[in-house]
């Protein structure tokens, strides 16, 4: 394929941030009067939003709209204090940019974790790279696997959305990019299995960022 853009996923893909949203919703739950849950169990609840992550952890019975909303809230207000204490970017990451830079591949971060977020973890943690286009979960948007805002991004860089390479770390990633004729390549460094890439789409699994390099 011709690849002139990549768009990245972020959690679970560039930024392993599992630590820091476990031990946030953990201490949300705790305040609740809630269950907490082990560290490998975050990698289920991830990847659909924040409030699609209260829903997951709440224990079945209290999943009515008032309490996913207060915890969502708390939730919120725990990351908010916590975001950075143990996130930082996968080995490899910084290598993996630098030369898609080197290469001028046009770089762009999709997630459906919220906006605000995505941009100042982007801000602070990406920092030496330049991504054209940044982009979180919004209310106005509908979160992926819809493709909406895959084929926003394409249309904004004005390359078409089958010269993009798409890398994630769910099925809702491999999803995605299928809807949006991009090309799907799974990372198995990040909070979901093979088997569930493949299901999702992926053409190619990779085991490590720099992999990535050798399907431009």
């Amino acid at each position: 394929m011709r690849c002139r853009a990549v768009l990245f996923d972020l959690d679970g893909t560039l930024l392993d941030t599992l630590k820091d949203i476990a031990n946030s919703v953990n201490k949300a739950l705790r305040h609740l009067g809630f269950p907490q849950h082990e560290l490998e169990a975050y990698k289920y609840f991830v990847g659909d939003g924040r409030e699609i992550l209260a829903i997951r952890t709440l224990p079945e019975h209290h999943r009515d709209p008032a309490t996913v909303s207060k915890l969502a809230a708390s939730i919120n207000e725990e990351y908010s204090k916590h975001w950075a204490d143990s996130t930082c970017p996968y080995q490899g990451v910084p290598e993996l940019l630098n030369a898609l830079t080197i290469s001028n591949i046009k770089m762009a971060i999709l997630s459906n974790k919220p906006h605000s977020f995505t941009e100042i973890m982007v801000s602070r943690l990406l920092l030496p790279w330049h991504f054209e286009i940044v982009v979180g979960a919004l209310p106005s948007v509908p979160k992926k696997p819809d493709p909406t805002t895959a084929l926003q991004i394409s249309r904004r860089l004005g390359i078409p959305s089958s010269e993009f390479l798409y890398l994630g770390d769910s099925e809702v990633d491999m999803k995605t990019a299928t809807a949006a004729d991009m090309y799907p390549v799974g990372a198995l460094w990040g909070f979901r299995t093979a088997d569930e890439l493949l299901v999702g789409g992926a053409k190619k699994l990779i085991d490590h960022p720099t992999d990535l390099l050798r399907l431009l």
